[in-house]
C-alpha cells in the first residue's frame, strides 16, 4: 500500500510539472505489420531454392515535447518477424531499440541547433533519407544547425562515431567514422533548388604504417524540382570523389549520378511520368584500381530502380552501375491511390561472361511494379503490391540464379498511426 501511494505521488508530481512548464506534449503510436512473398526478390531464384513468405512488424512509440524554445523527441521501436521467438519465450529476440532521441533549441526565429539520434532526410531522399520502407528505418547520431527563413534553408550537420567507451583505439567499421555535410535549399515561385556537399570519413588500419587512418569520401551535387498547373518534375546531378576504405587500405573514387523525372497531370486524378537514372559503374575488365561506381550512400533506395530491390538496397555496390528508364502512371482519388511503373534496366558499364570472356549485352531486364493504397481513415492505411522481373542472360551472369525461373514479389501492409495523447498549455 505504501508503494502504491509513493507511485501516485510521483505520477501526480510528473503531471503537475508538465502542466507548469510544458507547452505541448504528444504521444503517438505506430503498429505496422507487413506480409511479403519472395520469389526472386533482390536476386534471381536459384533452381534448388524455394519461395518464402513471412510477416515482419514495426511497433513504434513516439514522445514529442515542446517548451518555449526547446523541443525534444524520443522514439522507441521493436522490430520482429512473426514467430522469431517461441510463444512462451521469456525474452524478445530484438528487444526495444531507440530509433530517435534528440533535443533542439531555437536561438531565434531563424537559427536552431539539434543534437542526438535523428533522421536526416533531404530532397527526394536519393542521397540521404529515412528509409521508412525498412521496418527499422534509418537514423544518425548527429549534431545539426539550421538557418531557415521564408524561402531558404541552410543546414550544417556533423557526426562522430565510436563502437564504445574504449580505452584504446580500434577500427570503427560499423559505418562512417565521422561525417560533415552542408545542405542549402532556395525556393522560387515554381522551382525549388538544393545543393548538397557531404564528407564521410571511413576508418581502416594501415598495417604498413601500423596506425589507424581515415579515408574521406566527398559527395556533392544539386537537386531541383518544379511544379506548374499541369507539368511537374525533378532532376539530380551528383559526383563522388576522394577515397574510401577497403581492407587495411584505401582506394581513390571517381563516380557520378544523373537523373530526371517529368510528369504531366492528365486529369485531377490521373498523372503520368517519364524518368531516367544513370549511376556510373566500372567495366568488369577494367584493371584500374580506382572505384568508378556511384553509391547513393544513405538514400531511400527502395523508392528507386524498382520495388524488387535488385539494385543498391544492400547490394550492387562497386559494380557495373545502372541505367534505369521508367514510366509511372498514378491514379489518386478519394481514399484510393493506384500506381503502375515499368522499368527498363541496363548496366552502365560492361558485363563480362567469365566463361567465354565475351562482353554481354548491357540490357539487364524489365521490372513491372503495381501498387495500391487505401486510406480507411486518417489513422489506418492499407497498402500492397505485386512486382515481376523479366531478367536477361546478362542479369543472370551478373547476379547468379536462373532468369528462366518465375521471379516475382508480392506484399501487403497495414499501418495504424493513432495519436494517443495530446497536451497543450
Amino acid at each position: 500500500m505504501k508503494l502504491k501511494k509513493k507511485f501516485l505521488v510521483v505520477v501526480a508530481f510528473t503531471i503537475s510539472t508538465v502542466g507548469t512548464f510544458a507547452q505541448e506534449l504528444e504521444v503517438n503510436l505506430q503498429i505496422r505489420p507487413r506480409f511479403e512473398y519472395r520469389n526472386g526478390y533482390k536476386e534471381l531464384m536459384k533452381d534448388d531454392s524455394y519461395p518464402t513468405s513471412f510477416v515482419s512488424q514495426r511497433s513504434r512509440m513516439n514522445f514529442f515535447y515542446k517548451q518555449e524554445k526547446f523541443k525534444a523527441n524520443v522514439s522507441f521501436q521493436n522490430i520482429r518477424v512473426w514467430g522469431d521467438v517461441a510463444t512462451t519465450s521469456p525474452a524478445d529476440k530484438n528487444g526495444v531499440a531507440l530509433f530517435e532521441s534528440w533535443i533542439s533549441y531555437d536561438f531565434n526565429n531563424n537559427w536552431t541547433a539539434k543534437f542526438g539520434r535523428q533522421v536526416l532526410s533531404y530532397d527526394n531522399q536519393r542521397i540521404m533519407g529515412g528509409i521508412d520502407w525498412l521496418q527499422q528505418g534509418q537514423s544518425h547520431d548527429a549534431f545539426l544547425i539550421t538557418n531557415k527563413k521564408k524561402n531558404y534553408q541552410l543546414d550544417f550537420g556533423a557526426a562522430f562515431n565510436n563502437i564504445n567507451e574504449a580505452l584504446y583505439e580500434s577500427p570503427y567499421v560499423t559505418n562512417y567514422k565521422n561525417m560533415q555535410f552542408i545542405w542549402f535549399n532556395q525556393k522560387f515561385s515554381k522551382l525549388s533548388l538544393s545543393f548538397l556537399a557531404l564528407n564521410n570519413g571511413y576508418q581502416y588500419e594501415n598495417l604498413t604504417e601500423n596506425e589507424f587512418q581515415v579515408a574521406y569520401l566527398q559527395t556533392f551535387g544539386t537537386y531541383g524540382k518544379w511544379n506548374t498547373s499541369k507539368l511537374y518534375g525533378d532532376f539530380g546531378l551528383y559526383a563522388q570523389t576522394g577515397e574510401t576504405a577497403i581492407t587495411n587500405d584505401k582506394e581513390n573514387v571517381g563516380a557520378f549520378y544523373a537523373g530526371f523525372n517529368f510528369g504531366y497531370k492528365l486529369t485531377q486524378s490521373f498523372k503520368a511520368e517519364l524518368g531516367f537514372e544513370y549511376l556510373s559503374g566500372k567495366d568488369q575488365d577494367d584493371t584500374d584500381s580506382k572505384i568508378k561506381s556511384f553509391t547513393p550512400l544513405f538514400g531511400t533506395n527502395h523508392g528507386f530502380n524498382g520495388f524488387m530491390d535488385y539494385f543498391y538496397v544492400g547490394n550492387h555496390k562497386n559494380t557495373v552501375g545502372l541505367q534505369d528508364i521508367y514510366t509511372k502512371f498514378v491514379y489518386d482519388k478519394n481514399k484510393w491511390q493506384v500506381a503502375l511503373s515499368p522499368h527498363l534496366f541496363y548496366s552502365a558499364s560492361s558485363v563480362i561472361n567469365l566463361t567465354t570472356l565475351e562482353k554481354q549485352d548491357n540490357y539487364l531486364g524489365t521490372e513491372i511494379d503495381l501498387s495500391a493504397s487505401y486510406k480507411l481513415d486518417k489513422n489506418f492505411v492499407i497498402t500492397g503490391g505485386v512486382s515481376k522481373m523479366f531478367a536477361s542472360n546478362t542479369m543472370e551472369i551478373l547476379k547468379g540464379g536462373n532468369n528462366s525461373n518465375c521471379n516475382n514479389w508480392a506484399w501487403i501492409m497495414v499501418s495504424f498511426n493513432p495519436q494517443l495523447f495530446t497536451y497543450k498549455k
